[in-house]
């Protein structure tokens, strides 16, 4: 289904993809449903109005579960009134993004964009979202949508309260900004964590039954292959002591990582 903006993919027929291809992010948001309730994992970059499209493929309550506090993942927050995070980005959804200036994020939201944007998004008057969350996130904690489960799991590194989703149901991982294909997984500004995100990449490795791996952008979907990769990438990383500032990007069969 093509929406104005976005573009919905059917992973099944109770979990959609709602991607904006149409930015140089290609950020991905997921809405998963149960039989009581549907989650958001993010919500995007706030160009267009990814509230009108959940309403099209749901009428259950929907609440946002934030994978972490960056712009792109963000960006539509203030459509919904049910938002969760960790405690460790709960500080940046309230005051603002740490190291990250209004006009580097006007910057960024406003370039690399291929398709028309909706009318009334001006990158120039563009401003972050800021607010309470409704409630936080802890790791292992195991979230409830009426016949469907999500297990967290709190894997700092590229923020400190950065969070994934494992579905163990249907075998789907959701990673957020942890793992993901084509352009550098980054720990490289001052509020991220080389040696965290290894460990966390360590940590997902070690999940049984994957059978997709759904990041935040670019490629759709990774099979679970990757994974052994993201096993052997931070072993390597650990034991060659590269999981630090300045060490560059280092690039792994599937994916690349920058600090």
């Amino acid at each position: 289904m093509n929406v104005p903006w976005f573009t919905v993919e059917s992973i099944d027929e109770t979990t959609f993809a709602i991607s904006e291809y149409g930015h140089w992010e290609q950020v991905h948001s997921f809405l998963l449903l149960g039989e009581n309730r549907a989650v958001l994992i993010d919500t995007g970059l706030g160009i267009g109005n990814i509230r009108s499209t959940t309403d099209r493929l749901t009428a259950l309550p929907i609440d946002v579960l934030t994978t972490h506090v960056h712009t792109d993942h963000i960006g539509s927050h203030g459509q919904f009134e049910r938002i969760y995070v960790h405690e460790g980005d709960r500080d940046w959804l309230v005051h603002g993004i740490q190291g990250l200036s209004l006009e580097q994020i006007r910057r960024d939201i406003g370039r690399g964009i291929t398709i028309n944007t909706p009318q009334g998004f001006d990158p120039a008057a563009y401003t972050p979202y800021r607010g309470e969350p409704a409630g936080l996130l802890r790791d292992g904690e195991l979230i409830d949508l009426g016949g469907r489960f999500l297990r967290v799991y709190h894997t700092p590194g590229h923020s400190p309260g950065h969070l994934c989703f494992w579905d163990e149901s249907r075998g789907f991982l959701f990673t957020g900004d942890l793992l993901y294909d084509k352009t550098p997984v980054y720990a490289f500004y001052p509020s991220t964590n080389p040696s965290d995100l290894v460990r966390s990449l360590a940590r997902i490795a070690e999940i049984d039954g994957v059978r997709k791996v759904y990041g935040s952008h670019n490629t759709l979907g990774l099979g679970p292959e990757i994974l052994l990769e993201a096993k052997r990438a931070a072993y390597y990383l650990r034991e060659t002591e590269l999981d630090h500032f300045g060490t560059g990007i280092h690039r792994f069969k599937g994916f690349s990582v920058q600090f």
